[in-house]
């Protein structure tokens, strides 16, 4: 299995097709917020027609019935990863396990996994716009620690903090880990960034990587690279 998440974050259809076409082989991809409220759910469905694995990337958040009802809508896709808030506590994040499970009916449900901190979210901002104190790593950790209690397969962090919550839950939690570029690549509005050669040293599981495979100008050949340095 890739060790890269390619996020396809597109507006239409034609441009992930023809991004798509480009690789010979299943990939895994990430659909999020932009390219689902392009498209609406039936791009899944092409992407999966073409073979590739699918992390849903929508962050569900809000109160756990809620959830739980979407998430077991969510669980008929046949999508791979699914994510929602950790932020919304630890009923919240139950609610959408078992949403999950009663969707898959019986079947293998898709990961559910909680998104801690945003990796645009620098201490300052947690501290003086969210309202949470403490360090970054100090929130994350917490949060990992109620999604494993929830029943969570793991979480999406930073690279930054991903030993830390394998250290904290376990080397079987899943750590996806968001704001990888590469050496050359600028950080755009993302604030804990790393390089992929560092995600693996820290033991992330998964990557997710955007612009630098999407923007390049031979897509494949720096996918290629970036999974060969997780390797």
């Amino acid at each position: 299995m890739s060790k890269t998440i390619v996020a396809l974050d597109f507006s239409s259809k034609e441009e992930v097709v023809n991004f798509l076409n480009q690789f010979d082989e299943p990939i895994y991809v990430k659909i999020g917020m932009e390219l689902t409220y392009a498209c609406g759910l039936d791009i899944v469905k092409t992407v999966k027609e073409m073979g590739h694995h699918i992390f849903l990337d929508l962050k569900l958040h809000d109160i756990p019935n809620t959830v739980k009802g979407g998430m077991k809508n969510l669980a008929n896709l046949g999508v791979d990863i699914v994510n929602c808030h950790a932020g919304g506590g630890i009923a919240m994040m139950k609610a959408a396990v078992e949403g999950l499970e009663i969707g898959a009916n019986g079947g293998k449900r898709p990961l559910c996994i909680a998104v801690t901190q945003l990796t645009s979210t620098s201490k300052e901002a947690m501290n003086n716009e969210l309202g949470i104190p403490g360090d970054v790593m100090d929130c994350v950790v917490k949060y990992a620690l109620n999604a494993k209690e929830a029943g969570m397969d793991g979480v999406v962090c930073s690279v930054l903090e991903a030993a830390a919550i394998k250290k904290a839950c376990g080397p079987d939690f899943l750590t996806v880990t968001p704001g990888i570029r590469l050496a050359t690549d600028s950080k755009d509005d993302q604030k804990r960034v790393a390089t992929p050669d560092y995600a693996k040293e820290q033991g992330c599981d998964l990557i997710v990587v955007g612009r630098s495979i999407t923007k390049s100008a031979n897509p494949k050949e720096t996918y290629d690279l970036i999974e060969n340095m997780m390797k």
